[in-house]
């Protein structure tokens, strides 16, 4: 710790000295320009030790980032020329840069990476999965200035020996484009020279290398990701997409409203999980579900029913006459329609261009693209419990076709998971007259939300008879007096129980659909998410990925179809422009009652992140219409930047919540303030009128009391002075 700190007060010795001595003057073009005549005559006196000088300045002033490396560089040509210039302001850099990489591993590194370990994530693993190329291409085209990537790279695991000579590789091209920039400076002897071509080519090059630096550097990592394959001389679509949910139906759509020539290949039924096993069969099931306890409510409404009855079989085949009326939307006749070929089929990579297609009969097909979108989807995790396949148990999947041989619900369900899907469907099979008991391994129900969201949540489902375990762990399945029963483990405590059941529901996660369908061909791991950059672009740049086979924020279908747009613009014309996928305003919603909706931060997710907010609130008791309509539980939370109207994230419970989030969805979209919120005409009585009055709140905290003292006293006097 004294060498560290001895080394540090040196160190601030010597900037302090660089700051306080007026140095950094002359580190300008200003100051050359004064300066400009006696360091030419010095050069010329004595050429050998001007040059050494210069070297050990341009290391010191790298060494220690501090600013005028750009200015000395064009000082090094100016006075120095082209090729010594270059030659020692390429060794001088490249010291000094490693000279202040090797500081900050010794001084900074180990605190650092244990203070901002998530941070230090992405750089980490850009060195572990490229090595000295992520380096070479930050020297090449900085994404951040060149001391920042010196101190950054000393807090990495890169060895000092290849960020020397990478650094030097890599910086050499730029510096050899500002070296000339200052010969071309240092030749002109009047302002008509600034026009002439030399000088005007120099600074030009300044403009251009790093756009020329990028391309050669796309095609340089293009050349090694594809080293082994051959590419097609031409192609039989612009475009092919594996999958028809919401990310391969939007990817196409919009590939064929651009006119381009695309294919989309699916292998089972038409809008994927999404429609058949998804969102769409479990609300038409939460839609009945929910009718029958507001029947079991009647009387409190003055309406008198007798005992609300649920028929199952009836309550199913509306699911499925539900299904079937949306599945016009999704179908291969609209999508022909529309200009996409559809092929009903099993996909699989033969080369990064080439798919072959397996119809259920008849000959398969090989088709060549430019492009491809993988939009496979996601399965159900099924967690290694013993028993649990011997006893049998049901996921989001399975549980529509087994529901649909039932007579009447299910007796007695038990649903393994506190996420959205295990809050739904708990609910929902309490509210259809099933004994329904959640277990959850973490300390409360949806655990990405704000923990008086799981607070209500448990209250409500207390009311609804759905008994639930947090902080248990499901041990194994067994038989127990002719019963299947769950054995768990309550984790706090060590105790162990067992809860018989009818119907077991797997719902503890959703994991990338990847198998089978020849990644493994192209060397593509399928045992996690795929990766891909801003752009959606996986490991090969021509295959994008969109929806929840891709490492996103939020496994959610209206997201997969936000994604797509990405995907398919991208992948048409990525080579003229390509988009960024923005992810900051993305709503989600639990569709429980009450619903749960939010988007942006949550408190939990401000306080994890340092993230200082002002939280604002409404009840949702004091809003007439909730009380009309007896639905008064909940309320409206919005986070709000200190002292601003500046919407960063708001947190909804409540009926109807979903629809109340979209006017936040829409102002966080577009930079709308609560104040805009304020100033909207709003119905009355509605529930939307909560996020007016939430808004209200917000200015309340925040008026100016001695303005309004003021006001009292002016309306005191003129009442006369009473």
């Amino acid at each position: 710790m004294r060498k560290k700190g001895a080394l540090l007060i040196l160190l601030l010795l010597l900037v302090a000295g660089f700051v306080f001595s007026g140095l950094g003057d002359y580190l300008s073009l200003s100051g050359l320009q004064a300066l400009h005549s006696d360091i030419l005559d010095k050069q010329a006196a004595q050429p050998w030790l001007f040059a050494l000088l210069f070297f050990l300045a341009y290391v010191l002033v790298t060494a220690l980032s501090l600013p005028g490396a750009a200015v000395m560089t064009l000082a090094g040509g100016a006075v120095l020329g082209f090729w010594q210039g270059l030659l020692l302001v390429s060794f001088a850099s490249t010291i000094g840069a490693t000279l202040a990489f090797l500081v900050a591993r010794y001084l900074l590194r180990d605190s650092l990476r244990e203070r901002f370990p998530e941070r230090l994530k992405s750089i980490d693993a850009g060195i572990e999965r490229e090595g000295g190329f992520y380096l070479f291409t930050l020297r090449l085209v900085p994404l951040f200035p060149f001391f920042l990537i010196n101190l950054l790279m000393g807090l990495t695991a890169l060895p000092a020996r290849r960020f020397y000579w990478v650094s030097q590789l890599g910086m050499l091209p730029g510096t050899a484009v500002y070296v000339n920039a200052g010969v071309q400076l240092g030749q002109l002897d009047s302002l008509a020279g600034i026009l002439s071509p030399s000088l005007v080519l120099a600074f030009s090059l300044l403009g251009i290398f790093p756009l020329l630096a990028k391309r050669v550097l796309e095609g340089l990592r293009r050349r090694r990701i594809y080293r082994g394959w051959s590419r097609p001389k031409q192609y039989d679509r612009n475009l092919l997409v594996i999958g028809a949910g919401a990310g391969g139906l939007v990817s196409a759509y919009i590939a064929a409203a651009l006119r381009a020539k695309v294919t989309l290949i699916e292998a089972g039924a038409m809008g994927g999980d999404c429609l058949n096993t998804g969102c769409v069969p479990s609300k038409a099931l939460i839609r009945s579900a929910r009718l029958a306890a507001q029947a079991r409510r009647a009387e409190d409404f003055g309406v008198e029913l007798g005992p609300a009855t649920v028929n199952f079989p009836r309550v199913m085949s509306r699911v499925r006459q539900v299904i079937a009326n949306i599945a016009p939307h999704d179908s291969v006749e609209r999508y022909t329609q529309l200009g996409v070929e559809v092929i009903q089929g099993y996909a699989r990579f033969v080369d990064p261009w080439t798919l072959e297609i397996e119809p259920p009969s008849g000959p398969s097909q090989r088709l060549t693209a430019r492009n491809i979108v993988l939009a496979t989807g996601a399965e159900p995790v099924v967690p290694p419990i013993p028993g649990l396949t011997e006893y049998g148990f049901e996921t989001s999947e399975t549980l529509w076709n087994r529901l649909d041989g039932l007579s009447t619900a299910p007796g007695r369900v038990l649903v393994l998971g506190g996420g959205a899907i295990g809050c739904e469907l708990s609910q929902c099979f309490a509210q259809l007259g099933s004994a329904v008991s959640l277990v959850e391994m973490a300390p409360r129900l949806l655990p990405r939300e704000d923990d008086e969201v799981s607070v209500a949540l448990a209250h409500q489902f207390a009311d609804d008879g759905v008994d639930v375990f947090c902080r248990h762990r499901a041990m194994r399945c067994e038989m127990r007096d002719g019963e299947k029963c769950l054995v768990i483990e309550d984790l706090a405590s060590g105790d162990v129980r067992a809860l018989p059941y009818d119907m077991l529901i797997c719902a503890v996660g959703r994991r990338p659909r990847l198998s089978g369908f020849g990644l493994e061909t192209l060397g593509v791991s399928t045992e996690a998410p795929l990766e891909t950059n801003r752009f959606l672009q996986t490991a090969f740049p021509h295959i994008y990925a969109t929806g929840d086979v891709v490492d996103g924020p939020l496994p959610l279908t209206h997201v997969a179809a936000h994604q797509a747009w990405y995907a398919s613009v991208n992948a048409l014309f990525g080579w003229l422009k390509r988009f960024a996928v923005d992810y900051k305003v993305l709503p989600r919603v639990t569709y429980t009652s009450p619903e749960v909706a939010a988007v942006g931060l949550s408190e939990q997710d401000a306080r994890e992140q340092g993230i200082a907010v002002d939280v604002t609130r409404y009840d949702l008791a004091d809003l007439d219409r909730a009380i009309c309509e007896s639905e008064a539980q909940g309320f409206v939370k919005v986070l709000t930047a200190p002292g601003k109207d500046r919407i960063l994230g708001v947190t909804i419970v409540g009926a109807q919540a979903g629809e109340l989030l979209a006017e936040y969805v829409l102002a966080m979209k577009h930079g709308l303030g609560l104040g805009k919120i304020l100033a909207t005409t709003h119905a009355y009585p509605t529930l939307a009128e909560a996020n007016k009055y939430a808004a209200g709140e917000w200015r309340k905290a925040r008026q100016p009391e001695w303005l309004l003292g003021m006001l009292a006293r002016l309306f005191r006097w003129q009442r006369g002075g009473e």
